[in-house]
């Protein structure tokens, strides 16, 4: 009798050890492995769920993985059970305007949003963010590289088109001017030397719901100052974590 209960407790034994791991394809699965799955001429389908179906599950894992239907990504679950966040793994989801406004004084004597957000380039996902106006709302908590370019050029206007413009500008988190300034000097409408740019490249811990904006300032004299040309200034935004 005890002969037999040894017997069937090594069977089972036996049997939890084997079973830890699972072979699909090959009866040798890779020793770190819970799941080995071969084929060549097969691949794996993960569970295909639209966006309100994802946003839908309840108290998803951290690391849980599906293929988003409505933007055709895989996405996981980079956050909590009580806060998950769905991240693509294709790509890190960015979004890009460029100007088109050639006639705002950038020259302000107290910092103002600038109409940067002009033409969009691309959104790769509208549901993380979201442009009116001079303004971009992020909608998810998240780090963002924020980089803008931006080129001026000083007009021709009568007494004070000889005057020296220095443009300031830096990123505004919710109307705040936070992180590195950018500066070119002076500029003047003199000899041709009337055109500069501004390059601005900052990584922000953003939290859903707050504004991203550019905002420039007067750094010298009140000569007006103006966007270039259509198209040769533009603010990208990526999500990167």
């Amino acid at each position: 009798m005890k002969k037999t209960a040894y017997l069937i407790i090594l069977l089972c034994c036996g049997y939890y050890y084997s079973a830890a791991q699972v072979g699909i394809g090959t009866t040798t699965p890779d020793a770190s492995s819970i799941l080995d799955v071969e084929s060549t001429d097969k691949g794996i389908l993960i569970p295909r769920l639209t966006t309100a179906q994802i946003n839908a599950i309840t108290n998803p894992a951290n690391g849980l993985m599906v293929y988003n239907t409505d933007l055709n990504e895989f996405q996981f679950n980079c956050g909590t059970i009580a806060t998950p966040d769905w991240v693509k793994t294709s790509h890190n989801m960015s979004v890009k305007y460029s100007n088109t406004n050639t006639s705002t004084n950038l020259n302000s004597a107290a910092y103002t949003n600038i109409p940067i957000f002009g033409s969009l380039n691309w959104n790769d996902d509208t549901t993380l963010y979201s442009v009116a106006g001079n303004v971009l709302t992020i909608n998810t908590t998240g780090r963002y590289r924020i980089t803008a370019n931006i080129a001026y050029t000083v007009p021709n206007n009568g007494n004070n088109s000889h005057q020296r413009v220095s443009v300031e500008a830096q990123v505004a988190i919710n109307g705040t001017p936070t992180g590195s300034i950018a500066n070119t000097g002076y500029v003047r409408r003199a000899n041709a030397h009337n055109e500069a740019s501004l390059h601005i490249t900052e990584v922000f811990n953003i939290t859903a719901g707050q504004t991203i904006s550019i905002q420039t300032i007067r750094g010298g004299n009140s000569a007006p100052a103006n966007f270039r040309s259509t198209g040769t200034s533009n603010i990208y935004v990526e999500r990167i974590k």
